[in-house]
């Protein structure tokens, strides 16, 4: 028995373009009207218990997100739980499942992402190029945190890095999820300097899956 779910979705399409908190309120709404009994907090402003593992930026695809919700009931049947809360979300937001969570968020420790890059004006051996640029033995990049920001050395938390294509690059990376948390834009920022012909001139990337220390899916 168990008061809490877990559920796995996509976000995809045009619903890559909905912000974290709006995702939030899309997410209630669509539980309460497949009919869950979602368990709020006490108080003078109650708020539904749901958290979300990792917030997607805005504009970015993904095939793995995850978000935990609390039930008011002891338990609700997750069977088709999936199938009748998509039915009632925008377009482009699928759960894929749901299921009693058996491990804690703080154990998610690598994400694969895809990208595409675009150059108006192709580069030559532009995937070639990419792939030597990261393979620096220090890579400096200034990133945002909560409590300021700070510069950090982004090799030791790049995984694995693939640059494949002619006209149209193809990223394939597995980078540091937490601790610290590595997006697509600190990759982005390592183009510069001597690099900076290299940045494209548009990127879009897809969150494709999480895993654990271990390299076994996160679920």
């Amino acid at each position: 028995m168990s008061n809490k779910l877990r559920l796995r979705f996509a976000k995809t399409g045009t619903a890559k373009f909905i912000s974290h908190l709006d995702l939030m309120a899309t997410m209630r709404r669509g539980l309460l009207r497949a009919g869950v009994e979602l368990k709020y907090s006490e108080g003078f402003n109650p708020h539904p218990y749901m958290s979300v593992a990792l917030p997607l930026s805005v504009g970015m695809s993904s095939a793995c997100e995850l978000i935990d919700i609390g039930l008011s009931t002891d338990y609700f049947p997750p069977d088709d739980l999936a199938q009748r809360t998509t039915s009632v979300l925008p377009e482009g937001i699928v759960i894929e499942r749901a299921y009693v969570p058996q491990r804690k968020f703080s154990q998610i420790d690598w994400v694969e992402i895809q990208g595409i890059f675009h150059y108006d004006v192709p580069v030559e051996n532009a995937a070639n190029s990419l792939a030597m640029s990261f393979m620096r033995q220090s890579i400096v990049v200034s990133k945002r945190s909560k409590s300021g920001v700070c510069d950090i050395d982004i090799v030791p938390h790049i995984k694995r890095i693939d640059f494949s294509g002619d006209s149209e690059i193809l990223l394939s990376a597995v980078i540091s999820a937490q601790n610290p948390t590595l997006s697509p834009e600190n990759l982005l920022a390592a183009l510069s300097g001597e690099y900076a012909g290299l940045k494209p001139d548009f990127a879009a990337f897809t969150r494709i899956e999480i895993f654990d220390s271990e390299m076994n899916v996160f679920l």
